[in-house]
C-alpha cells in the first residue's frame, strides 16, 4: 500500500512539474491542480466543522470561556448566511468588512505591537545581550516612527529612520526568508518526487 501511494504521489508530482515545461502535459497539470484545489476546499470545510464541534462541545459542557465560543459560532453562522444570500459586493458585506473585520484586525495588530515590545523588555531584563538591545531599539524606533503628532510625523525618526528600516532592512530580511522558504519547498518537493520522503504514508 505504501509503495502504491508513493507511486501515485511521484507520478502526480512529475506530471504537474512537467506541465510547466511540456505543453502536451498542460491539460493533465490543470486537471490535477483543480483536484488539489477541491481537496483543499474540502479540508477547509473539515476544519470549519471541527471548529464548530469543538466550540459547541465547550458550550455544552459550560467550560470557561464558553461565552466567547458562543460569540464565535454566532458570528460564523451569521457571516456564512450573509455570504450565501448576498453577493460579496453587497452594501451589507462591505459594511461588515470595513466596520468589523478591518477594525478588529487593526486592533489585533496594535496588540501584537505592544506585546512584542513588552516581550523585548522582558527579554532584555532576563538576558541583556547585543541582539536583545538591537531588537528593543528597532521596535521602539518603529513605534515612534509610526506615531503621528498634531503637526505630522516625528522629524528624522518618522521621515528617515523608520522608512529606512522598513524598506531596506526589513524588506531585505523578508526577501531572504522568502528565498529560504522557496529553497526549502523545492528541496522537500524533490525529496517527495524521488521517494526519499513519504509524508502521505505517515513516515
Amino acid at each position: 500500500m505504501r509503495v502504491f501511494t508513493a507511486v501515485i504521489a511521484i507520478a502526480a508530482g512529475t506530471l504537474v512539474l512537467g506541465g510547466y515545461f511540456l505543453p502536451a502535459l498542460a491539460p493533465v497539470q490543470t486537471l490535477l491542480l483543480n483536484w488539489a484545489t477541491i481537496l483543499a476546499g474540502v479540508a477547509v470545510l473539515v476544519g470549519i466543522f471541527n471548529l464548530v464541534s469543538v466550540h459547541s462541545d465547550k458550550i455544552r459542557r459550560h467550560e470557561k470561556g464558553n461565552a466567547y465560543s458562543a460569540l464565535l459560532l454566532m458570528a460564523l453562522i451569521v457571516t456564512f448566511l450573509f455570504a450565501m444570500i448576498l453577493r460579496p459586493d453587497h452594501i451589507i458585506m462591505k459594511i461588515a468588512l470595513s466596520g468589523i473585520i478591518i477594525p478588529v484586525e487593526a486592533a489585533l495588530m496594535g496588540l501584537l505591537t505592544i506585546s512584542l515590545l513588552y516581550a523585548a523588555i522582558r527579554l532584555l531584563r532576563r538576558r541583556a545581550e547585543l541582539m536583545s538591545i538591537v531588537f528593543l531599539i528597532t521596535a521602539a524606533l518603529l513605534i515612534l516612527g509610526s506615531a503621528t503628532l498634531p503637526f505630522g510625523n516625528i522629524p528624522v525618526i518618522g521621515t528617515f529612520i523608520r522608512p529606512w528600516i522598513t524598506q531596506v532592512l526589513a524588506l531585505g530580511g523578508a526577501r531572504g526568508i522568502l528565498i529560504g522558504v522557496a529553497l526549502g519547498a523545492l528541496t522537500t518537493g524533490l525529496r517527495v518526487l524521488f521517494g526519499a520522503d513519504r509524508p502521505y504514508g505517515g513516515n
